[in-house]
């Protein structure tokens, strides 16, 4: 059974430690801000100039002015604090950033991310703040699906489209698995209730190896 967007959400918020400075890419990842444990403090960072961005507003609540880097409306917490850009990018390129949370197209065992395309009618047609964030974050998790919309492998043994960071990625959540990404390989941590390793092993381009703890993905 694969996990629902929210649930892979929820799965990656309950691995960020207290007290990580953390970015939330467009897209997927921005569910993870809806997904905050209570009682951890987790700040999170928005390249258009935020430090402290909260939840998804309640509808009917939002604020036109508060907006993340994706144009999604956004709360901010208590205390939190809002800049321009130069500062915003400052913080992204000095390494202040203990984590950031892209989606990605393909994703390849050294670590290789490909997160964006120059296909005519893309909504985002150019890498934007990405390759910044890939490059200055101390660690980069990706979350995508297993498989494209024509069921083709996003896990692959080299990335085909134009990298946006080389070897930075340490961690993959997909519908499917938890897969840590290190020396060269794939590694399964954990996998969606009711999926095989013969199954993820037929839905990935790459080859893949499982952790001899190998549990099952377990959300709240």
């Amino acid at each position: 059974m694969s996990l629902t967007r929210d649930q892979v959400a929820a799965r990656i918020a309950a691995d960020i430690p207290e007290g990580w400075h953390v970015n939330l890419g467009i897209g997927w990842p921005e569910l993870v801000a809806n997904h905050i444990p209570d009682r951890r403090e987790v700040i999170l960072h928005s390249e258009n100039g935020i430090l402290g961005m909260g939840p998804t507003p309640a509808p009917g609540t939002e604020d036109r002015n508060m907006i993340n880097a994706g144009k999604k409306p956004i709360t901010a917490v208590k205390g939190a604090s809002f800049f321009d850009h130069a500062q915003s990018f400052a913080i992204v390129r000095g390494g202040h950033l203990d984590l950031c949370v892209l989606g990605a197209y393909q994703v390849a065992p050294n670590g290789d991310v490909a997160n964006w395309s120059r296909a005519a009618g893309d909504v985002l047609p150019s890498i934007g703040g990405a390759m910044d964030l890939a490059a200055g974050a101390k660690r980069i998790w990706v979350v995508m699906t297993h498989c494209d919309n024509r069921g083709g492998p996003k896990l692959l043994e080299r990335c085909a489209f134009p990298l946006t960071g080389a070897g930075v990625v340490s961690r993959v959540y997909t519908e499917l698995a938890v897969i840590d990404v290190a020396d060269g390989a794939f590694t399964v941590r954990e996998l969606a209730p009711g999926i095989t390793r013969d199954e993820i092993s037929a839905r990935s381009g790459a080859p893949l190896a499982f952790d001899p703890a190998l549990r099952e993905m377990v959300v709240a």
